[in-house]
């Protein structure tokens, strides 16, 4: 079965995500927390009303099918649902958390390091293969994180947790195919409230008054929750955690130039020559999957 399409979804999802701190900046006022809170709620919200009314075959499909599993695999997929749901929470709250109150760079950083850990993960827990061509990719961006990570620490130790987490969802969630995307994606937000909930009383802030809080926590769940997340578990159906994990390396390079050219953040000459190697091993990485798709284009005689 051809991967392009899954291989165009996976682009896409990343790319959406690099343009995400267009939609947070403007929250940075409000706590990491009552982000993630009404972010959560309201993609579960969404998600459930959606699945109710225009996807009842779907769930009806899904039951049967899970009810025709063995126990071993009803554990399995109910672990991996949950383990996935727990992974997308702690990844969300630090992900704000930096953004917000370290850097942006340094959120950026934690996608730089996010791939590298994926295959790590993937190679030891999946036995995913690597060619040599990846390998190399692989060593670029190792290099790459060395240089960015040079005299800032710091940056390194929070983007080490975020890339974690989301490193563990990614190879984990290769295995969860047992159901489908649109509704394990329910499930695991739906959890994810679940989690947050008993917290909301303790931890919550003010009630927000302002319209724009609002607006921008509706832009983040539907176009930087829900659609970059489906695309991210439609790609993990034909594409190797390993390959979409060095996708990702789009959203920080994304980050980057937005953090020079609009958040007008300081830049060093390692910094270019970091992101020049990133961008480097992203085709290198893909080399294969790049050169395939352009012989299936060509025309037949």
């Amino acid at each position: 079965m051809s991967t392009s399409k899954h291989f165009s979804a996976a682009i896409a999802a990343f790319i959406i995500w690099g343009f995400f701190s267009l939609a947070l900046k403007p929250l940075h006022h409000y706590p990491s927390l009552d982000i993630l809170f009404y972010r959560v709620f309201l993609c579960v919200i969404l998600m459930l009303g959606i699945n109710l009314i225009f996807r009842r075959n779907v769930l009806k499909e899904t039951k049967d099918n899970f009810l025709a599993m063995s126990k071993k695999q009803k554990k399995e997929a109910f672990l991996l649902t949950l383990g996935g749901a727990i992974l997308l929470t702690a990844n969300w709250f630090f992900f704000i958390y930096v953004m917000n109150h370290v850097s942006v760079k340094s959120a950026a950083f934690a996608y730089l390091v996010c791939p590298i850990l994926t295959t790590v993960f993937a190679y030891f827990i999946l036995e995913e293969k690597l060619n040599k061509w990846q390998w190399t990719a692989v060593a670029l961006s190792v290099f790459s994180c060395i240089l960015l990570g040079f005299n800032h620490l710091m940056d390194v130790f929070y983007s080490v947790i975020i890339a974690a987490t989301y490193a563990l969802y990614l190879v984990s969630q290769r295995k969860n195919k047992a159901i489908d995307k649109f509704l394990l994606l329910t499930l695991q937000l739906t959890t994810s409230a679940v989690i947050l909930l008993p917290f909301f009383p303790f931890y919550r802030g003010e009630v927000p008054t302002e319209i724009s809080f609002y607006v921008y926590i509706a832009i983040i769940s539907v176009f930087f929750t829900i659609i970059p997340l489906f695309l991210n578990l439609f790609a993990l159906k034909e594409m190797s955690s390993a390959s979409v994990g060095i996708l990702l390396y789009i959203n920080p390079l994304i980050n980057f130039f937005l953090a020079i050219f609009y958040y007008k953040e300081e830049i060093t000459p390692f910094q270019i020559v970091a992101y020049s190697l990133i961008f480097l091993s992203i085709i290198v990485f893909n080399v294969k999957t790049i050169f395939k798709s352009k012989v299936e284009t060509l025309p037949l005689n």
